[in-house]
């Protein structure tokens, strides 16, 4: 995230909006992608409505963290 993000890896964003911070559908759209092709069961409109990495991060464990 930090790479599409153009951050520095070990900066913290977990409850940054990842929309105001530069991330866009089409990217979100491509890591849905990934992120299926490795088995996780992930919807768009779940993360787009989220969009922090703490949310996501539930969404895609399925349980707080």
């Amino acid at each position: 995230m930090a790479e599409l993000l153009h951050r520095s890896p070990d900066e913290s964003f977990d409850a940054e909006d990842l929309f105001a911070a530069g991330l866009d559908s089409v990217r979100l759209m491509t890591l849905v992608e990934r992120w299926r092709e490795a088995g996780a069961e992930v919807d768009f409109v779940r993360l787009a409505e989220r969009p922090t990495l703490g949310e996501w991060l539930r969404l895609l464990v399925g349980r707080d963290v």
